[in-house]
């Protein structure tokens, strides 16, 4: 049968008479005037502004209400003419567990009720162990505490000095004059992380798109933030970082999607705060952030920038395809002040619209970006086209020589839309020295690695398109 450590977390009572320290209530919070500085990493600034009243000379003095997860090492506190002589983190809050833990030694009540009959009784009895398991002596016996299903409550006489209801740093200060004076507690954590999200919703028929952006706030530092004021930092900034934090701003590229997203990158400044090289988004009111809370504010709203859709598809070798694969559909924007978002983008994801025949919004793909200057051309796959397939088949391969190759390459497009289409088709895993010696269609040499052609195919139809490569190999 399972054995149960927190002795029945939910009954679990203190005696309030017998009480060692004074429990505050759930909804206070000893926190003064908040600012907190979130950057893209999963950590932040907190600079927390309190009022005191300190006595002449060497006191020690608790700041309840940190971050569960503060960086001791990297606390401030600053006032006139203190010295911090000390400072301690209580790592002990107070759980169920944890007050098991403490009672180990001392007496506490059992209280059982029968089930049949409704009536409790209560012993006494002395915590031996609470590890893995509570095992307890009542008068001339030794009982192990279980999760049998019966009622049973576990009543403390105190709440030791040791734990705290709140994660709390403590400090000991050397005031020369005393008196009440504001003083700011600084610090690093983790815990706290902000990311962006976009919706934009597509207008294939106007060209255009309209674009939400929002900041998605992240708080598992085991603490409230109330009535803060925020700011964001754009860019990465060096620093610890969390696992948890590394799995959420750091993701992979879809396999499916052709290229990077950022085809060119800007050259215009944005019109936001800077700091060094990272942009400063601060929020326009103050906002509380609760533990374990997301929280979304609006940063970003643009209506009508031109965007169009194509297709792409990269043929990674000079090799042929069984059947016919599906071309990517990109979605084309720019992020530039003059016919563009208009604004400098930090990373995130985009999730793309489109309206259905009855007006109705659908959800036809997404993507993620990095950080993304003003300026910058974006090229985003959303998804695979149902209706434009390519398929690349090797014509001939002849040897030339010891390690020259010849190679002719066929490249089949089919378009079953009733709309014709432009396919960027794009042979890389070329070498340098790569020649095209013949082709049906002039190309362009974006790279040493790579020819790209644009493919019209019409509404309805088919098309084709040849190549001929030599190569070393």
């Amino acid at each position: 049968m399972r054995m149960i450590l927190a002795a029945c977390a939910a009954v679990v009572a203190v005696a309030a008479p017998l009480q060692a320290q004074t429990i505050p209530s759930p909804d206070a919070s000893a926190q003064g005037d908040l600012a907190v500085t979130i950057y893209n990493n999963g950590q932040a600034l907190v600079q927390d502004r309190r009022q005191l009243t300190l006595p002449q000379g060497r006191s020690r003095q608790e700041f309840p209400d940190v971050s569960a997860q503060i960086r001791a090492e990297t606390v401030t506190l600053t006032g006139n003419d203190l010295g911090i002589v000390e400072q301690n983190f209580d790592y002990d809050l107070l759980s169920p567990a944890a007050l098991m833990q403490k009672a180990v030694g001392e007496i506490i009540t059992i209280v059982r009720i029968n089930p049949a009959t409704g009536a409790e009784t209560r012993e006494r009895a002395r915590v031996l162990a609470a590890n893995g398991g509570v095992v307890l002596q009542i008068g001339e016996r030794i009982e192990v505490l279980r999760d049998d299903g019966l009622p049973v409550r576990v009543i403390f006489d105190k709440v030791p000095d040791g734990l705290r209801p709140r994660p709390t740093l403590s400090v000991t200060l050397s005031a020369p004059g005393g008196g009440r004076q504001p003083v700011t507690l600084t610090y690093l954590t983790p815990g706290l992380g902000w990311s962006a999200d976009y919706v934009a919703l597509f207008d294939e028929a106007r060209g255009t798109m309209d674009v939400q952006g929002w900041i998605t706030l992240t708080n598992q530092s085991g603490t409230a933030y109330r009535n803060a004021r925020i700011l964001l930092v754009a860019g990465s900034v060096n620093g610890q970082q969390s696992s948890a934090a590394r799995r959420r701003f750091v993701a992979p590229s879809p396999p499916s999607a052709p290229g990077r997203p950022l085809r060119n990158a800007g050259t215009e400044t944005a019109p936001r705060e800077r700091l060094g090289d990272f942009y400063l988004y601060p929020l326009a009111e103050r906002t509380t952030i609760a533990q374990a809370q997301q929280k979304q504010v609006s940063f970003l709203a643009v209506e009508g920038t031109p965007a169009t859709r194509a297709y792409e598809f990269t043929n990674s070798w000079l090799g042929t395809l069984e059947e016919p694969v599906s071309a990517a559909t990109v979605l084309h924007f720019s992020t530039a002040r003059e016919q563009g978002l208009g604004d400098a983008l930090p990373a995130g994801t985009v999730r793309f619209y489109q309206r259905d025949a009855r007006g109705t919004p659908q959800f036809v793909g997404e993507r993620q970006i990095g950080h993304t200057p003003m300026g910058s051309k974006l090229g985003l796959a959303i998804g695979d086209a149902f209706d434009v397939k390519v398929r690349p088949i090797v014509v001939s391969r002849t040897r030339l020589g010891n390690d020259r190759w010849r190679t002719t390459m066929r490249y089949e497009l089919s378009n079953a839309r009733p709309q014709p289409a432009v396919v960027t088709l794009t042979q890389s895993g070329l070498d340098g020295d790569t020649r095209v010696i013949d082709e049906s269609q002039q190309s362009e040499r974006r790279s040493a690695d790579e020819a790209v052609w644009q493919v019209a195919v019409p509404a309805n139809g088919k098309t084709s398109l040849t190549a001929t490569f030599d190569t070393r190999y």
